[in-house]
């Protein structure tokens, strides 16, 4: 029946799976791999394409399909670099909107010859390209100059992230050539702030050829008033009265904005901000130390439109600033991650004070907040709403199976649950039974209780008893690293998700064989699996696990000390997709099983071997 439906339907249908489904989808005609290659090239989904001469015919293949996002990998000066990125610009340049060369070290003529190939650019990225800006002469030509100009007429962002050779001029030549321009990252890199002799007066200076000066930016600012809607200056270590200047520019009306790490921030100086800056939907304040209650304050009272929010590593944050989270109506997302100081008591009276139904917010991390208790999980989580999606509670460490179970009962829309280093849960908790007595004399007995409690859920169905964490149909991601109570007992009757992709059970003392293969089977649409320090794992439990996971890209087993180089064969004709593995302190693996793992699979690009084959940790002063 799908054959008869005609390929933009099937195309729309198929735009709706994950980018691993529409892989798999477009392997079962040759209808169907028409649609899925359309439906990839219309979400827009970014190819990582690696800079070698093996890349040569992919690149032609990709620009006959007119993908228009792409990521270049391992750019540098040598000849084979320049023969891909002119490869690039011929094959996939007139139709390329997004370009990545993050961490790269173009040549600036190649760099140049790629850029005038690519006239429909709306998305550049060249954080890291040390390389371009070293010299200062990137676009001192004025005919250059023209050329660039006129094939960035369109670019909308820009991203110079991490450049620590960025000056003004580059800089403003740079920027001129963008006359669209929207978004501009300049996280981390090396901003220089003039000080007249009373501090807090900004003096004049003129373009610098070897600094880039807050000054220089606060031109180009105003310059770009009208347009300009997102700014990131994370980690410039922006002044506070920097950040007032750039409030205060006439007709600017950001609507994101990231200080990341910017640690002299005051909270007054965010108080002005928010005066000056109403619009913003967006804003990261993690990091900025200084900050207290009052800055919650005035970002409820003067952000009113504010979507994300991230205010992880506050240490001066309390309940009390809490409080002023239930006037943004609009909030999506909320990182209060690493607020020691929080715990949670506030936030879910002012969560449900807000006149909103449902609540919007959709993304939720209080992880690393020690203070946070049960007490306050189950007042809180009754609160979220059905839009609920992601929830980090990684090492809130006393939270106990109560916690889980509330989860379990009224978040059952989660995609992303993390929960590592929660070393309370227990087996019981995920299982949704009840607690088992307690036994006198016999350790073992109640392990047996709960293994017989447990014996009613052998036979999974899609409504389970109880608030067990079977309930959460739809996760994607599930993270208990170091949740070192849970067994099998639990873990091979629960993990039951066939959308799960990203999964972390590192350091289980109690995971075997048993639950690796339950594990297998119930959730065999696996990308990233993270099983480090599982020393009680075989080759056997491998043998039997490894054919279920067909999709596995990412796979960490690291210090599992009883796998050898038998489970490296079985991993390599089971796991064809295969691009990362990390067998670092692995006794019974050496590195002539490695080479011939890696002669086996060649498109396995990273292979973490630290300490293989039994090496000597033992520190040699």
């Amino acid at each position: 029946m799908a054959e008869s439906l005609p390929l933009e339907m099937l195309t729309y249908i198929l735009s709706f799976l994950p980018l691993s489904d529409q892989k798999e989808a477009s392997l079962v005609s040759r209808a169907w791999y028409c649609a899925a290659q359309n439906a990839l090239r219309e979400t827009n989904v970014r190819y990582n394409i690696p800079v070698s001469s093996a890349s040569l015919p992919a690149i032609k293949s990709l620009g006959l399909r007119g993908i228009s996002c792409i990521s270049l990998t391992n750019v540098d000066g040598s000849p084979a670099s320049h023969q891909v990125l002119q490869s690039v610009a011929y094959h996939l340049g007139p139709h390329l909107q997004s370009l990545c060369l993050s961490g790269g070290s173009p040549t600036e003529a190649s760099f140049m010859a790629l850029i005038l190939g690519c006239p429909a650019l709306r998305t550049l990225d060249l954080s890291g390209c040390n390389s371009l800006f070293t010299s200062g002469m990137l676009l001192a030509q004025p005919e250059m100059a023209q050329r660039v100009r006129k094939a960035l007429h369109g670019l909308q962002e820009l991203n110079l992230a991490g450049l620590r050779d960025l000056a003004d001029l580059s800089f403003n030549r740079l920027s001129s050539c963008a006359p669209s321009l929207e978004r501009l990252s300049l996280a981390y890199c090396h901003l220089t702030f003039e000080l007249g002799p009373a501090r807090g007066s900004m003096g004049p200076q003129d373009s610098c050829p070897s600094l880039f000066s807050f000054q220089n930016l606060l031109r180009f600012v105003k310059e770009r008033a009208g347009r300009l809607r997102a700014l990131d200056l994370s980690g410039t270590g922006l002044l506070p009265e920097a950040l007032q200047a750039l409030g205060q520019v006439a007709g600017l009306q950001l609507q994101e904005l990231s200080l990341h790490s910017c640690r002299d921030l005051s909270t007054e100086s965010v108080a002005a901000l928010c005066r000056q800056q109403p619009g913003l939907t967006s804003l990261d304040l993690s990091g900025c130390s200084e900050l207290a209650d009052g800055a919650l304050l005035a970002v409820s009272l003067g952000l009113q439109h504010l979507q994300r929010l991230s205010l992880r590593k506050l240490q001066r944050l309390t309940d009390a600033g809490c409080k002023a989270l239930g006037g943004l109506q609009e909030l999506r997302s909320l990182d209060m991650a690493e607020c020691c100081l929080v715990s949670g008591r506030e936030l879910a009276q002012a969560l449900g004070s807000a006149c909103r139904a449902p609540p919007p917010l959709a993304s939720l991390s209080l992880a690393y907040c020690s203070s946070l208790k049960d007490a306050s999980v189950l007042s809180l989580i009754p609160e979220l709403g059905p839009n609920l999606r992601v929830l980090d509670l990684s090492s809130c460490v006393v939270l106990t199976n109560r916690s889980v179970q509330a989860i379990c009962t009224y978040l059952t829309h989660l995609s992303i649950l993390r929960l590592a280093w929660c070393k309370e849960l227990r087996d019981w908790g995920l299982l949704g039974l009840g607690e088992p007595s307690e036994a006198p004399a016999q350790g073992i007995q109640p392990r047996l209780e709960l293994e017989h409690q447990a014996m009613g859920l052998k036979e999974l169905s899609p409504k389970p008893q109880g608030p067990s964490l079977l309930m959460l149909r739809t996760l994607q991601e599930l993270d208990l690293t170091a949740c070192s109570k849970l067994t099998d007992a639990s873990l091979a009757k629960v993990l039951q998700f066939p959308q799960l992709r990203r999964l972390s059970l590192s350091l289980l003392p109690a995971f075997t064989d048993t639950g690796l293969v339950a594990v297998a089977r119930g959730c065999p649409s696996l990308e990233h699996l993270v099983l480090s320090h599982c020393s009680l794992l075989s080759d056997e439990g491998w043998a039997q696990a490894a054919s279920s996971w067909p999709r596995l890209q990412h796979l960490n087993l690291s210090s599992c000390s009883q796998l050898t180089e038998q489970t490296l064969d079985t991993i390599g004709q089971a796991c064809k997709q295969l691009r990362v593995l990390d067998v670092a302190m692995c006794p019974g693996i050496s590195m002539a099983a490695i080479r011939r793992f890696q002669a086996q699979l060649p498109q396995v690009t990273c292979i973490q071997s630290r300490f293989v084959g039994g090496a000597d940790l033992t520190l040699t002063l």
